[in-house]
């Protein structure tokens, strides 16, 4: 079977390095050094990587990722590049694959849509249907900060609700569009809304995402 997540992490890693360390992300306050640091981190350090869920734990988290930042560009790379450790969690058979996907192409789009010279990436079909996979699966949890119902539909009617509720706003797009719009990345992705106009402008600045 093809190992989209390890296509997805060189993809990110040859980006990466083409744009170099400074170039900007949407992820706000992270240039490209910055998003590797996390990267690493999340894979490599579970004792500070629990700072993403626990606010406790988020000191730590940021004087760990603090320390990766600062070494040289090359060497965060080739830490990316070389995939996770034996003894992290990412290298369990099949947890790359089923955890991966998603941050590695999300953090892609995060890097080519920063930068006024790139495009965003045309997906084939394949793996287009692989998004609408995961995302189908995960919407509930990205869509739960939603302040309206939220339905989230492909061009071709296939949908997956992000949040039950009233009013609802449905959100058309391919899927990684989708996927973007359902991980906060809602003024970035290429795709339309329905709904009251008030509850649109609402889900416009959620706070979606995991």
């Amino acid at each position: 079977m093809p190992n989209h997540a390890r296509r997805e992490r060189l993809l990110l890693v040859d980006l990466m390095e083409s744009v170099g360390p400074a170039a900007p992300t949407l992820c706000e306050g992270w240039t490209t050094r910055e998003l590797a640091a996390h990267l690493i981190v999340r894979e490599r350090r579970p004792d500070a990587a629990g700072g993403l869920i626990a606010k406790q734990l988020a000191g730590r988290l940021a004087r760990v990722q603090g320390e990766y930042a600062a070494k040289p560009y090359e060497e965060l790379l080739e830490l990316i590049r070389s995939g996770p450790p034996k003894l992290s969690l990412f290298a369990i058979p099949g947890a790359d694959e089923a955890s991966n996907i998603v941050e590695y192409f999300v953090h892609g789009e995060d890097i080519r849509r920063a930068q006024a010279d790139l495009a965003p990436r045309v997906l084939d079909a394949e793996f287009a249907e692989v998004l609408w996979s995961k995302l189908s699966r995960m919407a509930w949890l990205s869509g739960r900060r939603s302040p309206t119902g939220l339905v989230l539909r492909r061009p071709d009617g296939q949908t997956a609700v992000a949040r039950k509720g009233s009013p609802v706003v449905t959100v058309t797009g391919e899927p990684g569009e989708l996927l973007l719009f359902s991980m906060g990345r809602q003024a970035h992705a290429d795709v339309e809304l329905e709904g009251d106009q008030d509850a649109i402008d609402r889900v416009r600045t959620a706070a979606l995402g995991m």
